[in-house]
């Protein structure tokens, strides 16, 4: 395969994604975080080729997120879980997404470092990917991301996010499931009670559990979660000990269970659809970003010394999304006067 990706070699890309080679997967995203003009075709192809949900013998792809607050452990977690999933014969992809460099807005790569030893494994792909400070905990890009995955043919998708807290509920938008690893002994969890984060998690899991503080924990939890009135099915509390492997097995079982009702009561499903809607509002946004700051730039209004056109700016604006709104049916030209 050649090393540039270009119009004339994409196809070629696209049949290596699809045959679930880690080599083409890796360049498939680093084309999808560049924002390359090839990039929305590179997409276009993935979807209308690859096979559908239905189809597959896993049943199609399932997104666990995975969020907690740092040294939690969630690192190590993941690691024990990608080895339970592959002994099930499932194959794993996980897409850790670091902290941003100041310097070079990369991925630090921590994670990657600590889920190195499947480095090795065929059946599982690991990804870094930088925040880069985007609020929710995930990468601009991470849709797009779990988008190539799916159609690499990965059963399971593990999506760990940046942090924990009203600012990390992105994870929502991606994730079928979402698990939150906690840790006793460091408040978390009052931070998660304060934080609003009893309203994102499916399963918590107090990692760490041979820690004197763990009982305290599981006892706040499950009080918790007994008057959440926001989730379809309660949640679950589990213990884990990630650094010895214990309760892993029980955590990926009940992530299995877990689907499954969800899905029985057409969770799952809504889920998904509002997946798609938040990758639409995403795309929307950052198209209607980059059309501000060119029309900013074409009137030349970054003179410190003319102030901020407020009223000008809003009445461009106003006029632009109006011409678009009739334009896409949503109102006739009368309802737009």
């Amino acid at each position: 395969m050649p090393h540039r990706v270009s119009a004339d070699n994409l196809s070629d890309l696209v049949r290596g994604v699809l045959a679930g080679k880690n080599r083409a997967i890796a360049r498939a995203i680093t084309l999808v975080e560049s924002a390359s003009p090839l990039r929305d075709e590179l997409l276009e192809q993935l979807r209308e080729c690859a096979e559908p949900a239905s189809h597959r013998a896993d049943g199609g792809s399932r997104v666990i997120g995975i969020t907690g607050p740092p040294g939690a452990g969630k690192s190590t977690l993941i690691g024990e879980l990608v080895a339970v999933a592959r002994m099930a014969g499932e194959k794993v992809a996980v897409l850790a997404v670091d902290p941003s460099s100041p310097f070079s807005g990369g991925a630090l790569l921590g994670d990657r470092l600590r889920m190195d030893r499947h480095g090795l494994d065929p059946g599982v792909y690991i990804r870094s990917m930088a925040s880069r400070g985007r609020t929710g905990g995930l990468s601009p890009s991470a849709l797009e991301t779990v988008s190539v995955l799916t159609a690499a043919g990965f059963g399971t998708i593990i999506v760990e996010s940046v942090g924990v807290g009203q600012s990390e509920v992105g994870i929502l938008t991606l994730a079928d499931l979402v698990l939150v690893v906690l840790n006793p002994g460091a408040g978390d969890e009052i931070q998660a009670l304060k934080a609003g984060v009893m309203e994102i998690g499916d399963i918590y899991v107090v990692n760490k559990a041979d820690y004197p503080e763990a009982e305290s924990m599981v006892r706040t939890l499950h009080a918790a979660v007994r008057e959440s009135i926001h989730a379809v099915i309660e949640p679950r509390v589990l213990r884990t000990i990630a650094t010895a492997g214990t309760g892993v097995e029980a955590l990926h079982r009940e992530i299995g269970e877990r689907l499954e009702a969800l899905n029985e009561r057409g969770e799952l499903e809504s889920r998904r659809r509002r997946r798609i809607t938040t990758a639409l509002q995403e795309i929307a946004g950052d198209l209607f970003s980059e059309w501000v700051r060119a029309w900013i730039e074409r009137h030349g209004l970054t003179d410190p010394q003319g102030g901020v056109p407020f009223g000008k700016l809003r009445r461009e604006l106003a006029a632009a999304l109006e011409t678009i709104t009739v334009r896409e049916g949503c109102m006739d030209e009368e309802d737009a006067k």
